[in-house]
């Protein structure tokens, strides 16, 4: 009786069909195999039989870039399809000092290498400078003596956090050589590669990387890299056809930074630490004390891609083909050259209002921080350059925040809690966690509420049930002591009340009224416009308007447009006016270059004892009933 079941991997399992296959057989059908030297047989058979299988499932397994967990195989399915796993990242800082000395030389050069020493909060991290950097020295004063006090003024250095490396490689093409770097934690965008050819008698000439091959000849001084075993890298050289082939007897000479990573984002004072030279390389023996000036802090560095971001780049990559055409290109692309993004949003200029045709806006969430540096975003765009077609222009704008705001009131059992601080604690770690949802947290995202008030349900069997109100809100960022308009869009349909404050915000101030001024609204007869008033606020929640026109809202698209105000001073510091209003649907969607937040900072939580499940109220009179709708406060 052959087997028919081929879907036992269990050892045991294995071990009974085989016992099952023989007792089909009528020698074996009384046999006791458990009393018998059989037994031995059979379990040598199981284990054969099982580890064939686990064998081949892993086989199989590692055979696929979704399914593949060495990352030694992850990498090569990617290389399959052109793709690169990123290297570490260097953390990146600008950096200016002076050095004073007293010689004839008229310029000074930074040797490569150890430049500095950065400092965080509890580290410290060399800082290297990738190649030689070399300034003029004038004197001090104007004379005819040649030697004499000189000052070499270095200004915004960009220096890598690491330490530099050197390898050499003698070429043999009669032999089947790699070109293997020996050590891990490169920084790839350091690397410096120059081939000394046999009867060159300078340093060599500096070969570049590239990518593709498409603008290659037989003559182009180019190199290819590729990840290997160990997280190694390996530097790949023309074959005459595409790329300059290497000669025997050429000398290849690598250097590189060894980084940290990401360990060192954040460091800001720096000491002094580097080698200058003068022109005839004599030692630059400073005479004053260089003290590290830092227009940058470091960032930027990042660790090695991990194999969850390689699974998922490299077949998105492949399909952009390297070019930044659409949408999503430029969201693969833009993950792929700046490794600490989080989030990002392109919008192609059709889909801007007024239209910029011809031009593509990009917003980027960093991991950690809200905004992105103008240091980053000029280097982000210059490395998508490489990318993009021509005519195309790219710019980077800052995110737009969309938070959303709770009010909850969540009713308990009295009988089955012994802290009620306890509760609400448990309860604000569970908004806590929902909060760094992946549905939030996102351009794109979108709040979903019946999730929301499950989340507090379920947190505790003592929660009887919760009334949740939602509100939205943008922070305005006033230039202020300047006249300016403002545009707040929220993305999502505003719930409209015929008699108004719809829109609250915090107090500010304006050029010409001495009194603190909140935005409030009235609503046209439509109700899908209104007029947006500032308004000071009297005793009783009255209130005076000062400046009836103010600006426009548009309830439908979710639009808040202020006329020209000249804001003075806020209520909150940094300029920020909060500007509120209730969503007509309690499920909140991220539109565009919107990036949604919980914000738990600015909501509460309110614990109410439910008096009739907790047996004190049987009939339900004077039960505390908590209102569903908004407050008709005139501020926020």
């Amino acid at each position: 009786m052959p087997f028919t079941n081929y879907t036992n991997l269990d050892f045991d399992q294995i071990k009974t069909s085989i016992k099952d296959y023989l007792r089909a057989n009528s020698e074996f059908s009384d046999f006791d195999f458990e009393g018998s030297n059989f037994a031995v047989l059979i379990d040598a058979l199981a284990y054969n039989t099982y580890i064939t299988a686990f064998n081949a499932n892993m086989a199989v397994n590692e055979s696929f870039i979704e399914s593949a967990t060495l990352r030694e195989n992850v990498v090569s399915l990617a290389r399959n399809v052109g793709y690169v796993p990123r290297s570490k990242k260097s953390a990146v800082s600008e950096v200016s000092f002076t050095i004073k000395f007293t010689g004839e030389s008229q310029t000074v050069t930074l040797k490569a290498g150890l430049i500095c020493v950065g400092n965080t909060s509890n580290s410290s991290f060399v800082f290297s400078l990738p190649e030689d950097i070399t300034t003029t020295a004038p004197l001090d004063s104007a004379s005819d003596i040649l030697v004499g006090p000189r000052t070499a003024t270095f200004t915004n250095l960009k220096i890598y956090q690491g330490s530099l490396a050197r390898e050499s490689f003698s070429v043999d093409t009669s032999l089947d050589q790699r070109f293997i770097l020996n050590n891990t934690s490169i920084d790839t965008s350091t690397l410096v590669v120059r081939v000394k050819g046999p009867a060159d008698t300078t340093a060599g000439k500096e070969y570049k990387k590239i990518d593709s091959i498409t603008t290659l000849d037989s003559n182009s001084e180019i190199y290819f890299i590729q990840e290997v075993k160990d997280e190694k890298y390996e530097l790949l050289f023309g074959d005459g056809i595409f790329g300059k082939a290497l000669e025997t007897g050429s000398v290849i000479d690598v250097s590189y930074i060894v980084t940290d990573g990401k360990e060192s984002n954040g460091a800001s004072v720096f000491s002094y630490s580097g080698n200058a030279r003068g022109a005839t390389d004599e030692v630059i023996q400073p005479t004053n004390t260089v003290t590290v000036t830092t227009a940058q802090k470091a960032q930027g560095g990042a660790s090695i891609e991990s194999l969850r971001s390689v699974k998922y780049f490299a077949p998105r990559l492949y399909s952009s083909q390297y070019r930044a055409v659409t949408a999503s290109d430029y969201e693969t692309i833009v993950k792929l050259i700046y490794p600490d993004t989080e989030s990002v949003a392109v919008m192609g200029g059709e889909e801007l209002d007024p239209p910029r045709f011809g031009e593509v806006q990009i917003s980027i969430k960093p991991k950690n921080s809200l905004y992105i540096s103008e240091f980053n975003k000029q280097q982000i765009l210059a490395d998508l350059k490489q990318y993009s077609l021509a005519g195309i222009r790219q710019s980077i704008i800052d995110l737009e925040i969309l938070s959303i705001e709770y009010d909850t009131f969540v009713y308990y059992n009295s009988s089955k809690v012994v802290s009620v601080n306890d509760l609400k604690s448990l309860i604000s770690q569970s908004l806590n966690d929902f909060a760094a949802s992946e549905d939030l947290n996102n351009f794109g995202g979108r709040f979903k509420y019946s999730k929301f008030l499950n989340e507090i349900d379920s947190t505790n069997s003592a929660i009887t049930s919760n009334i949740t109100r939602i509100k939205i809100r943008r922070d305005l960022r006033a230039s202020l002591g300047r006249d300016a308009q403002y545009e707040l869009c929220f993305g999502n349909r505003f719930h409209v009340s015929k008699d108004g404050k719809n829109i609250k915000s915090t107090g500010f101030n304006v050029n010409g009224i001495s009194r603190t001024l909140y935005m409030t609204d009235t609503p046209n007869e439509d109700l899908k416009t209104g007029i947006i008033s500032f308004v000071a606020e009297e005793a009783s929640d009255n209130f005076t308007i000062l400046v009836k026109n103010a600006g426009t809202v548009d309830y439908i698209k979710g639009e808040i447009i202020l006329n020209t105000t000249n804001i003075v001073g806020t209520e909150i510091s940094g300029g920020v006016v909060e500007v509120q209003a209730f969503p007509e649907s309690n499920d909140i969607i991220g539109l565009t270059n919107l990036f949604v937040v919980l914000a738990t900072d600015k909501s509460t939580i309110n614990m109410v004892k439910d008096t009739i499940t907790s047996g004190e109220q049987v009939s339900g009179l004077g039960f505390p009933v908590t209102s569903s709708y908004s407050n008709g406060k005139l501020t926020r």
